[in-house]
């Protein structure tokens, strides 16, 4: 029984009619692997090797742990930027001590999700809202593709920023490689052709739809191969910039480094990595989960994303992640289970053994566009848009931590976009509705007076508020009682409906008493309706009640009726302070 539990629950449950369906999915998404792990491996600043690496024992380990039955873990573009970003301080791109960063900075990134996972955080997840999200990934999709438009071009470009790196690859274009524009300028447009064509056009040949959207999303794969064939077919090798030598073999485990220095340096990045990878795997997941109406585990997830990546650290890989396009790809081409994703790894082993050399001539402008077209899926206008028109903070969230992104970099955009998510947050709080209400005729609900035609009394004030009180809004809640009663002179009964609190904190509690004792000194009594439990067992345990000088009431409704027919108790005590 014991042994029984070692075992992986889709595997315990796994049905052989499922197999045939998991091994296509394996080999139509393990042909996308190839492109994505050589081009996001030199976007991170590592041989291209290293993405290979990267997509074969991180599944296996994903697919033990994992909860998706179809997520697709492995390199990704936002990732490889920020391990790039991240390294880049602490050694030159390339050396034997940058590839050593990489490797801890993978390891300690699967650490935290690891142990994020053990420690049931799963609902760090929330930790960025979607907007703030959004707007790191455009911002990183807008500097990912501006730093691979030199090799694209054939330019020569330097710069700190992304705006400075953008005008001199303008500037220095007149210079541009030749073969290499055509090569990487053609590949751009044959991809971002198939994607909006391509699947119409299979489609009204009569394929299958979903087989048509296959074929656009294989393209990159395609022309991996056509590349490779005409540069070794006219001899290009020597004119253009090609991948060069990859050492054959499976990878081997490696023993990182463990600098305590260099740890220490790369603690945050590390961190910064993990929060990213989890969130963004977690949406991909999410999408996948409720169009298959599966259930998710986000804590599995993190267990799930922790061992992939220790395991990419420890054989010599990069950060991993789930990936949209893969994910897209293996459910699409019938993944039932996690094991498409194990079958996908094994497909690797021939690629790494025996394929390698295949790939040493194709053109580095070849995998750039590769990587701009990615990268450029990654922009959401779309959701800009919504969010400006649906609630204008979220808007302003993603567009700030978008420009943030661009103009000072990966690490403080994301810090920029956590600061706005929390900002956001208390912003809205701090400023909670509250609602003027009366009696609808012939009802017993209350409703808002300036959207509903209700009934109200002269002298008692109903006030509805919509949100828990705490430090940061008792002020509001405060102006905006004192606001009410000077429109409503004659009031002499206030009632204040709480079935939208949750919760009271300390400070909030002395605003109350004040509130109360100034009300006293008004003749005006406070009263409270619909207090839910929780909240009225801890006003119990204070003074509040003891100095109230309403009462409180089950319903708004009973609340109306005793006040009204005079019912409301003993008279004002006076305040024995």
């Amino acid at each position: 029984m014991r042994a029984n539990r070692l075992i992986p629950f889709w595997l315990r449950n796994y049905r052989r009619q499922w197999l045939l369906s998991d091994l296509t999915a394996a080999l139509v998404s393990g042909m996308l692997l190839v492109p994505q792990g050589l081009a996001y491996a030199l976007l991170a600043g590592l041989p291209p090797h290293v993405g290979l690496y990267a997509s074969l024992v991180p599944l296996i380990a994903y697919a033990v742990f994992g909860s998706s039955s179809a997520m697709s873990v492995g390199p990704a573009a936002v990732l490889s930027l920020m391990t790039v970003s991240a390294l880049t301080p602490i050694a030159a791109i390339g050396s034997p001590e940058y590839i050593g960063a990489a490797i801890v900075l993978t390891l300690l990134s699967g650490v935290f999700l690891f142990a994020m996972g053990l420690f049931k955080l799963g609902a760090l997840s929330n930790l960025l809202s979607h907007p703030v999200i959004n707007g790191f990934v455009s911002g990183a999709a807008a500097l990912i593709i501006v730093g691979q438009l030199p090799a694209l071009l054939g330019v020569k470009a330097e710069g700190e920023t992304a705006s400075v790196k953008l005008l001199h690859v303008v500037e220095h274009l007149p210079d541009a490689h030749l073969p290499t524009m055509v090569f990487g300028v053609a590949t751009a447009a044959i991809l971002i052709a198939s994607r909006i064509w391509l699947p119409m056009l299979l489609y009204r040949l009569g394929a299958p739809k979903q087989l048509a959207r296959l074929g656009a999303r294989l393209m990159p794969m395609l022309l991996v191969l056509c590349a490779i064939g005409l540069v070794h077919w006219l001899k290009l090798g020597e004119e253009l910039e090609i991948v060069g030598d990859i050492p054959a073999g499976l990878p081997q485990i490696v023993v990182p480094d463990w600098n305590g220095r260099l740890v220490f340096q790369l603690l945050l990045p590390a961190l910064i990595i993990a929060l990213l990878t989890f969130v963004e795997s977690l949406s991909i997941a999410q999408a996948l989960a409720a169009r298959r109406g599966e259930r998710l585990n986000a804590d599995g997830e993190l267990l799930g994303l922790g061992a992939a990546n220790i395991t990419s650290g420890l054989s010599g890989g990069l950060p991993v992640a789930g990936s949209f396009s893969r994910t897209a790809v293996n459910a699409e081409a019938g993944a039932v289970s996690p094991l498409a994703g194990v079958l996908a790894a094994l497909v690797m082993i021939p690629v790494l053994l025996y394929l390698t050399g295949l790939f040493s001539e194709l053109p580095l402008t070849v995998l750039a566009a590769i990587i701009i077209v990615a990268a450029a899926s990654l922009f959401d206008f779309r959701g800009f848009i919504h969010n400006w028109r649906y609630d204008r903070t979220d808007g302003i969230a993603m567009l700030c931590t978008f420009i943030g992104v661009l103009l000072f970099g990966v690490e403080v955009g994301i810090a920029l976009g956590i600061g706005l998510s929390f900002a956001t947050l208390i912003w809205r709080s701090s400023r909670p509705h509250i609602a003027v209400v009366g009696r609808v005729p012939g009802t017993e609900h209350f409703r808002n007076v300036l959207r509903h035609d209700v009934e109200t009394q002269k002298d008692i004030l109903f006030l509805r508020i919509d949100e828990s009180l705490f430090f940061s809004n008792i002020s509001a809640v405060e102006d905006r009682l004192l606001s009410e009663l000077k429109r409503h002179p004659a009031t002499r009964e206030l009632v204040l409906i709480l079935s939208s609190v949750s919760r009271i904190d300390g400070t909030a509690l002395e605003r109350l008493h004040q509130i109360n004792k100034d009300l006293r000194n008004r003749n005006i009594r406070l009263h409270l309706s619909e207090v839910k439990g929780p909240v009225l067992d801890r006003l119990s345990r204070s003074k509040l009640l003891e100095k109230l000088t309403g009462r409180i009431f089950l319903s708004s409704y009973i609340a109306e009726l005793a006040l009204r027919r005079g019912d409301e108790g003993e008279p004002i005590p006076e305040d024995p302070a």
